[in-house]
């Protein structure tokens, strides 16, 4: 079942929010001192490219530099993503099949608001 909700989620939305992801890890990692940014950027888009069957948990040897560099990262890249996943998400809710895509979607959106500090896994 994850694998079939991974391949529909990647055509109707997977694919868009992973690329949103990358441009925006590009972007930092263009600029030297954002490269920790650009790094959890793409380590968001492999999750955002096929989340069924892996979750987000918090890192415990994440410290004050993490919560610092969320603040920024909220201020300059968060907030536009989680923007993108709460419109596709709310869009994926208007169709019975899309439910859970949105759900998904909605999940997303706490990680792409502070990634650093936290770890994305495989569920047993």
């Amino acid at each position: 079942m994850r694998t079939l909700l991974n391949i529909i989620w990647l055509v109707l939305c997977g694919f868009w929010m992973a690329v949103g992801y990358l441009i925006a890890g590009v972007i930092c990692c263009i600029l030297i001192v954002t490269i920790p940014f650009g790094l959890a950027s793409f380590r968001i888009a492999r999750y955002a490219f096929w989340p069924f069957g892996r979750t987000v948990v918090d890192r415990r040897d994440a410290g004050a530099a993490s919560c610092v560099g969320n603040v920024v990262w909220f201020v300059f890249a968060g907030w536009w993503l989680a923007l993108g996943h709460v419109l596709t998400g709310v869009a994926l809710c208007l169709t019975i099949v899309g439910i859970p895509l949105g759900i998904a979607n909605f999940k997303l959106i706490p990680v792409s608001l502070v990634p650093l500090g936290k770890e994305i896994v495989e569920i047993a």
